[in-house]
């Protein structure tokens, strides 16, 4: 039973360590707290279509970006899309580079809009692996015999 309380207290701290380097926000936490018996896996199914509906979002966002004539209302559209996803789950490092992102479009500025293109995959791929990792603690209590209850 030690080895359960010691990965809840590195699940406790890694979780904390999430919030405090900016890369969740509350909204993590009441997605966690919507979670329950009934539906065990909640917020593993939700993270996992906001990574589905990113990647799906960034790819459009690159090939929008190649185009000769730019739209930059479709780019607009597809940031404000992500942002929304990752405003939703907590993902707040992406939902702050989205809102620059936007006011690229708006000025019509490709050379900026392409550095948010890269910032906004460069952040999404650091929280799809925090949350990863975080998804993989949370399993290996539970397999150990351990319980999960949020916040903890």
């Amino acid at each position: 039973m030690d080895s359960v309380v010691q990965l809840q207290r590195q699940l406790v701290d890694y979780s904390a360590q999430l919030f405090n380097e900016g890369f969740l926000d509350d909204q993590f936490n009441q997605l966690q707290q919507l979670q329950d018996e009934s539906n065990p896996d909640f917020v593993v199914e939700v993270v996992t279509l906001f990574f589905e509906d990113s990647e799906r979002l960034l790819d459009e966002l690159a090939k929008a970006l190649e185009q000769q004539s730019v739209d930059y209302r479709k780019i607009d559209a597809h940031v404000h899309q992500l942002k929304g996803s990752s405003s939703s789950i907590g993902a707040q490092r992406v939902q702050k580079v989205c809102i620059g992102f936007r006011n690229f479009c708006e000025e019509r500025n490709i050379e900026g809009c392409q550095k948010c293109l890269q910032q906004v995959r460069h952040e999404y791929s650091l929280v799809k692996t925090k949350l990863e990792t975080l998804f993989k603690l949370e399993q290996k209590i539970l397999a150990a015999g351990g319980s999960i209850h949020w916040p903890m």
